[in-house]
């Protein structure tokens, strides 16, 4: 039996977690309306910040069960959306070279993409990760 690959990391949640007044571990682990709050209030003005500590690994274990994994690697995308996602580097890791080249260009669409990109990037590796997993399916007759 071959075990699933982990997709999220408590290590880097722990690591976005010192920038969570932003809210960007919430963001990493999928809980994208607390990341907003979070983000808007810097932590709930820092109590949730400090309870989130605690939350972490929880948080984790609900990721690895949420989003498929394979070749593209979540930590890799969002250590790059986190600290580069303005020149659109996470979008030329995922194979988006075309708006990558968009972002490199305008500053993530003037930071507006770069924050959007924040709600939905889980989404979009998860879904490259699944069409990865489709290619690479052999059907036998």
């Amino acid at each position: 039996m071959q075990t699933p690959k982990s997709t999220h990391s408590v290590l880097l949640g722990y690591v976005l977690w010192i920038f969570g007044f932003t809210g960007s571990h919430r963001f990493y682990y999928g809980k994208k309306i607390t990341g907003a709050l979070w983000f808007c209030t810097l932590g709930l003005l820092g109590i949730g910040w400090l309870i989130d500590v605690f939350l972490i690994p929880s948080m984790d274990r609900k990721a690895e069960l949420r989003y498929q994994d394979g070749p593209y690697d979540y930590n890799v995308a969002w250590i790059l959306q986190t600290f580069l996602g303005i020149f659109g580097i996470h979008r030329f890791y995922l194979g988006k070279f075309g708006t990558g080249l968009l972002y490199l260009l305008t500053g993530g669409l003037l930071g507006i993409g770069w924050l959007y990109d924040f709600f939905m990037l889980n989404e979009i590796v998860s879904d490259k990760n699944r069409e990865q997993g489709a290619e690479g399916v052999l059907v036998q007759y």
